[in-house]
């Protein structure tokens, strides 16, 4: 089968399986790219994804958010290391995250990639990593995006400037901005989209699917015709299985 194709992320800084599909694609993102499988970020709002696809939050319904405890602590022991997550105390008000998804919009656009990822990941951090940052505001964003440090460099190293902080923030205002990150949800959302992550694959005979989740991978990678280790069985006394 011939590999390649490309993996259309979109993702939402206030889900927690958008986090841990980020970190998933990022540490595998060099054998991706040595199968030729592009991988790209889009930030959607996922309380305009719940309101378009008639889905409703996880924490509103209490037997669904007692189980996704329990899912949340597993799938976040799955990563090497495990990211610090720390839950907000209102999600509801959290989640209204808004003005730092325009700011990624306008970073992707005007930014080199490697800049944008930086952001995206850093954003991520602050959202989920005690004491979980207010990023419901531009001035709580701004305030993030200062301290977004250098890749591979010293942590006195920052990746954006006061000038380049105040541009983000005043694009994040525009129409420009608005429209885009409406036009991305909306296109998850033509897209199947009930939630987030929401993976859109095309392999490389041009055959397009929808996969949803932070743990489809052994699905993506057989759609997309990639060599891959599955959950197996090992006989008693043998290694754990992995995936």
């Amino acid at each position: 089968m011939k590999m390649g194709g490309k993996i259309d992320c979109y993702l939402d800084i206030a889900s927690l399986y958008s986090y841990l599909v980020f970190l998933e694609l990022q540490k595998n993102s060099d054998l991706l790219a040595s199968h030729n499988v592009e991988v790209e970020y889009h930030p959607v709002l996922l309380g305009a994804i719940n309101a378009g696809s008639g889905n409703r939050p996880p924490w509103t319904l209490p037997a669904k958010a007692s189980y996704g405890m329990h899912d949340a602590r597993r799938s976040i022991a799955r990563h090497t290391p495990p990211p610090a997550i720390s839950f907000p105390p209102d999600m509801m008000k959290s989640g209204m995250t808004v003005a730092p998804l325009r700011c990624l919009h306008y970073i992707k656009r005007h930014h080199p990639r490697a800049t944008f990822l930086a952001a995206l990941h850093h954003l991520f951090q602050a959202f989920w990593a005690p004491p979980n940052a207010d990023l419901t505001t531009l001035a709580g964003v701004g305030a993030a995006l200062r301290g977004v440090p250098v890749s591979g460099g010293s942590s006195s190293l920052l990746l954006f400037t006061e000038g380049e902080v105040d541009e983000v923030l005043a694009a994040a205002g525009t129409e420009e901005m608005k429209g885009l990150l409406k036009k991305t949800t909306q296109e998850a959302l033509e897209k199947g989209a009930f939630g987030a992550p929401w993976l859109w694959v095309r392999d490389g005979r041009g055959r397009e699917e929808p996969f949803f989740g932070s743990d489809r991978f052994h699905f993506v990678y057989k759609f997309l015709g990639l060599p891959y280790t599955d959950v197996t069985l090992l006989p008693a006394g043998g290694e754990k299985g992995k995936l």
